[in-house]
């Protein structure tokens, strides 16, 4: 009798599982954004369980390219020069039961010209952040669970690279005595010296069980 209570038990569960993880199911809809590049001069992106490529425009404009739903969506602001990308999430727990969105629905392509920004700064969770040739002044990108990859970046005072189980791997401009570097990697390999001084821009790399692999060329 008990094991057939438990049956029924666990089968009702189930049930309510499955009941719950239907519910939660999102429409997305495509979405974009674009701003003239003269008009951009920072950009900030802050998401989780999403996936951030960045490449070259071709057009001169930024351009910010999403999906969106009623409970997963984009606050998106451009002021004074500064763009600002937040995922703003508006779910209650049952939409955390069941399977995530497929992750073309989870993806953030942005569109940025060859010009050099004043800031790129990028976090997100659990996906990738790919970049191909960029150039900024400062530039941060910090992502946990996933990894961060970059064509050859050009950085006009300082570069920071953050990662916890993923891997960091790029290409920056310059020679490596053209940074002060600072790399600390927990349970991983890296090619970059713990310390060094003595250059005129900065390097600040943080991999926890990951490898780090960034290259330099002129």
């Amino acid at each position: 009798m008990k094991k057939l209570v438990g049956l029924i038990i666990a089968a009702a569960a189930a049930a309510m599982l499955f009941s719950l993880a239907a519910c939660s199911e999102q429409t997305f809809t495509e979405g974009s954004y674009t701003l003239s590049g003269t008009e951009v001069k920072s950009i900030t992106v802050d998401a989780e369980d999403r996936a951030v490529e960045v490449v070259a425009s071709t057009d001169g404009n930024v351009k910010v390219e999403y999906y969106a739903s009623d409970k997963e969506y984009y606050d998106i602001s451009a002021d004074g020069g500064h763009l600002t990308v937040s995922l703003v999430l508006d779910k209650s727990w049952t939409d955390y039961v069941g399977a995530q969105p497929d992750i073309s629905y989870r993806t953030i392509r942005m569109e940025v010209p060859g010009v050099a920004l004043e800031s790129l700064k990028i976090s997100t969770t659990n996906e990738k952040i790919e970049l191909s040739q960029i150039s900024a002044t400062d530039v941060s990108l910090v992502n946990n669970w996933g990894d961060i990859t970059f064509g050859k970046m050009s950085v006009g005072n300082g570069a920071e690279f953050v990662t916890k189980n993923g891997n960091i791997s790029g290409i920056l401009a310059g020679e490596l005595n053209d940074y002060s570097v600072t790399c600390t990697v927990k349970k991983g390999s890296t090619n970059l010296p713990e310390n060094k001084d003595g250059g005129e821009k900065t390097l600040a790399v943080d991999c926890n069980n990951g490898d780090v692999n960034i290259e330099f060329s002129a």
